[in-house]
């Protein structure tokens, strides 16, 4: 089989057997139920540390999440780790997101880190403001580390805030604008927990809008980034 691999671009991975029973294991559990209000699931919000924004060039360099928990943010479920980089990154990226040569190089290998990242996970929904970049960096460490193609559901505050608050469409574009908005903090910008725990914040903070218009499960919240989406694309109108 690696002759085929190699034919069609995909190397294969080698896991450990461990590795590719946690691996297994994370791809038995049931999906999640959309349609369960936020009020009572879990939810994960997301963000990540890279090497650039290129998300065809730059590698994946920690993963911060937490989880809102039956409508709460649960401090105590919370995962930061950072990948084990072959190369470090330079030192005008290091500068943005202050994870050093040393603590890349002293990381978790890849492999775990990403196993580690699944089993928090399960197989709840998962929330980002501008899912595009966490979940290609997300996806493409996946695919080459784990051999897993990841296909997870996504909604995208970036999107749901303006569809709910659409007066402010024209002033708050960016994570830093809307968080100011709602005079929301955040501890460390562009570390990935701190920026995800003020996604939370965030998700938290549209729930007044949300729950006026009866959005209060993951399935609602997905149709509207979606509309939202579709409603903004260039394309949209033609």
């Amino acid at each position: 089989m690696n002759w085929l691999a190699r034919l069609f671009g995909e190397p294969a991975v080698a896991l450990s057997p461990t590795q590719a029973g946690r691996l297994a294991a994370w791809q038995a559990l049931p999906a999640a139920d959309a349609s369960l209000p936020l009020a009572q699931g879990r939810y994960v919000v997301v963000d990540v540390e890279s090497s650039g924004l290129n998300v065809n060039r730059d590698r994946l360099i920690a993963i911060g999440a937490i989880a809102v928990v039956n409508g709460r943010i649960d401090l105590n479920d919370g995962l930061d780790i950072v990948l084990q980089q072959d190369k470090v990154s330079d030192k005008a990226n290091i500068l943005i997101h202050g994870i050093g040569g040393t603590a890349q190089r002293d990381g978790v290998p890849p492999a775990d880190a990403l196993l580690t990242f699944l089993e928090y996970l399960g197989k709840d929904p998962l929330m980002a403001f501008h899912v595009a970049f966490d979940n290609t960096m997300i996806s493409k460490a996946l695919k080459r580390h784990l051999g897993l193609r990841f296909e997870h559901p996504w909604s995208d505050l970036a999107y749901m805030s303006p569809a709910l608050y659409i007066e402010l469409v024209h002033r708050c574009r960016t994570l830093d604008d809307w968080t100011t908005h709602f005079g929301i903090g955040n501890f460390a910008r562009h570390s990935a927990l701190a920026d995800a725990l003020a996604t939370a914040e965030l998700l938290l903070a549209l729930g007044p809008r949300m729950r006026h218009r009866q959005i209060d499960c993951f399935r609602k919240m997905r149709d509207l980034y979606l509309a939202q989406k579709r409603a903004t694309s260039p394309l949209a109108g033609m």
